[in-house]
């Protein structure tokens, strides 16, 4: 799966992954980041999310990034903002407010880029990702935020019904690429087959929400 794919899926507007209100996972476990007031928190693979808006809301510093630049765009003219860019290197940075979207390559990112961010929140990238690119992912992630917290968001199913994205990713692979330096709790998990009858209708016959919490050891 190159970069190429999700430029295209955002320019076709073939986003089934796009949440259209705040993701209620992030509203019932914020609080397990255990972050203070003004504090940054990072959203890898963002898109348009309102998760972002939400963020921002409860007087968090938001500092996310996507790839599209259809995305980034859509973003800030579906929430009415009027943002600040500034070119650095190979990345953009828009700022709204408490909002700063990075355009670019997630890889691009330095850990020095990162200092003031707290936690991290990831609910669509790790499964967005096929197998090889997520153990990079988890590497550059881990180089970047190497001790904040994290809450994640993952689906799970057998991943011979169905070909990804999403992908299906367990609580092991958690533990594998993350578990050396985080204490991993699943906080629920939930069966959302009877929410998504698509996925039924490609051969699923259980799909498992899951949220974890991770916090350094």
């Amino acid at each position: 799966m190159e970069l190429s794919f999700w430029q295209q899926r955002w320019q076709e507007n073939k986003i089934g992954f796009h949440l259209d209100g705040v993701n209620p996972l992030l509203i019932k476990y914020m609080e397990k980041l255990q972050l203070g007031p003004g504090e940054q928190i990072f959203v890898p693979l963002c898109g348009k999310s309102l998760d972002l808006i939400w963020l921002a809301e409860q007087g968090y510093r938001v500092l996310g990034i996507e790839l599209s630049q259809v995305a980034v765009d859509a973003f800030f003219a579906e929430n009415n903002l009027v943002s600040f860019k500034v070119k650095r290197g190979e990345l953009t940075f828009y700022q709204s407010g408490l909002i700063t979207l990075v355009c670019g390559d997630f890889y691009q990112l330095t850990a020095s880029q990162m200092v003031n961010v707290a936690a991290v929140y990831d609910r669509a990238s790790f499964v967005a990702l096929p197998d090889k690119m997520r153990s990079e992912y988890a590497e550059h992630l881990n180089a970047i935020c190497a001790k904040q917290p994290r809450l994640i968001v993952t689906l799970e199913y057998k991943q011979l019904q169905m070909s990804g994205p999403p992908f299906a990713v367990g609580e092991s692979e958690l533990k594998t690429v993350y578990g050396p330096d985080f204490n991993i709790e699943c906080l629920e998990q939930t069966d959302v087959l009877p929410e998504h009858g698509h996925f039924a209708a490609k051969g699923l016959n259980a799909l498992d929400e899951s949220v974890y919490i991770l916090h350094h050891q």
